[in-house]
């Protein structure tokens, strides 16, 4: 879950850049402007760019760490359910182990007093 996410922030924030860059070369190209004009205007457009990507780290930071948050959240939930049926088990099979060894004792009990009486 938590790499299916991280890969969706991942190629969002790719294409992010890419685009801005895209963009970037277009204007360049299309644009008829002096090359001071131009070079302002790719200063400003890579501070706004710097702005946007840090922007989207930052989110893409908080989601993971949201998403490793509930997954802590959850390993820790399915530790203590796992406890519960681990110690619900040993209950069952100590209860079990008690009542065939009460059942073998009676049996030998039942045994021994029936050669007791063909003997007699």
């Amino acid at each position: 879950m938590s790499n299916r996410n991280g890969g969706e922030v991942g190629a969002f924030f790719a294409g992010f850049l890419v685009g801005g860059l895209v963009g970037a070369a277009v204007a360049l190209i299309l644009a008829p402007q002096s090359g001071e004009e131009t070079r302002e205007q790719i200063r400003q457009r890579t501070i706004e760019l710097q702005s946007k990507a840090g922007e989207a780290l930052g989110e893409a930071r908080a989601k993971a760490e949201a998403v490793a948050a509930d997954v802590k959240r959850r390993a820790e939930e399915l530790h203590i359910q796992s406890k519960v049926v681990l110690e619900e088990g040993q209950k069952r099979l100590a209860d079990a182990v008690e009542e065939t060894k009460k059942a073998a004792a009676a049996a030998v009990t039942k045994e021994a007093a029936s050669e007791a009486a063909e003997a007699a």
